[in-house]
């Protein structure tokens, strides 16, 4: 559910006023991209995931004319390597959207150029976007991100904010600029965080945010009425990309608190490693003890304990603590 608390700072029409970005006029089920920007002009949508598909799916049942869909290669999943279509190409076709897959998007810049001048929208890509790409667009590229830029640039916002500990986090609708993040923003929404979150869930979400953010602030950018503000560059923060090497866990170096929020921040990828007795387990949901009593009770560096309520065991089966405990723990 969308915090009642909003941000308009970055919502500012052309005549210079602040409005509430829900005072512009929704898209119809038939909606037509003209205006400024042209009469019926085609969209092209740039993802790959699944926070991606949520806003791929609201310009489709909004009635946008996304004339094709820009997304990585399949690639090899699971422990088959089975090729993977990614989730957008999957919906793309089932609504008989043409899907391109570049290696390199200046593969696909003639069919860009043969639209006209198409408008872009682009959410969790995952690939860097050229300016002679961006270029071929009017008026560039819109992108949904998933912090209230200019905090948390770059590849893991929604990780970067649960790990923190902050209370609150959101999604900006920017123009795309060849830097990291750094484009000028259309508008931004909190979003206000319990510190219970997972990052599966705040993704899911957030991509909820951001596609109605986006329905709400489309029709206004389009038409011109809607110009974006430039980023304070002096209050810009950047995240880091995760690896696999992230997963572990460091007790002795790390408070409980912060033990607890690395679990629920990394539970997608890298997830949280540790070693019980001889066992490499992954941690799945825990929670800060006073005292420990317990092989579950993981001593911190504060004096505090994170005490593991489920695990994923050696064997891959996902299981509490306590049944982890009686099956693999009393019998080492």
């Amino acid at each position: 559910m969308i915090d009642e608390r909003e941000t308009h700072e970055h919502l500012k029409r052309g005549n210079g006023h602040v409005e509430d970005a829900n005072a512009g006029s929704q898209p119809s089920s038939t909606a037509q991209t003209t205006g400024t920007y042209g009469q019926n002009a085609s969209i092209v949508f740039f993802g790959t995931d699944d926070f991606s598909l949520t806003a791929l799916t609201a310009l489709i049942e909004a009635g946008y004319p996304v004339a094709a869909v820009v997304t990585k290669p399949d690639s090899k999943k699971g422990r088959g390597h089975k090729l993977t279509p990614p989730v957008v190409k999957v919906v793309a076709t089932k609504n008989t959207i043409p899907v391109w897959q570049p290696e390199k998007l200046s593969e696909i810049a003639s069919d860009i150029k043969a639209l006209g001048s198409p408008i872009g929208v682009l959410s969790s890509y995952g690939k860097i976007v050229p300016s002679k790409i961006i270029e071929l667009f009017q008026p560039g590229i819109i992108n949904i991100h998933p912090s209230l830029l200019p905090c948390y640039r770059g590849p893991t916002p929604i990780e970067t904010a649960i790990f923190s500990g902050d209370n609150k986090t959101g999604v900006s609708i920017m123009q795309l600029a060849t830097g990291m993040d750094n484009g000028p923003v259309y508008a931004a929404r909190e979003y206000a965080l319990t510190g219970r979150e997972t990052a599966p869930e705040l993704y899911h979400t957030l991509a909820d945010v951001g596609a109605n953010l986006l329905l709400e602030t489309l029709p206004h950018i389009l038409e011109g009425s809607l110009t974006p503000n430039p980023q304070n560059e002096s209050e810009a923060t950047y995240t880091q990309l995760l690896t696999k090497n992230d997963a572990w866990l460091e007790p002795s170096y790390t408070s409980a608190s912060e033990a607890e929020r690395k679990v629920r921040a990394h539970l997608t990828f890298p997830k949280t490693k540790i070693k019980l007795g001889e066992h490499a387990v992954i941690i799945t949901k825990a929670h800060i003890s006073a005292h420990g009593t317990s092989p579950l009770d993981i001593a911190c560096n504060d004096d505090n304990y994170l005490t593991i309520d489920e695990i994923i065991a050696p064997s891959g089966r996902r299981m509490s603590g306590e049944d982890f405990e009686r099956g693999y723990l009393r019998r080492t």
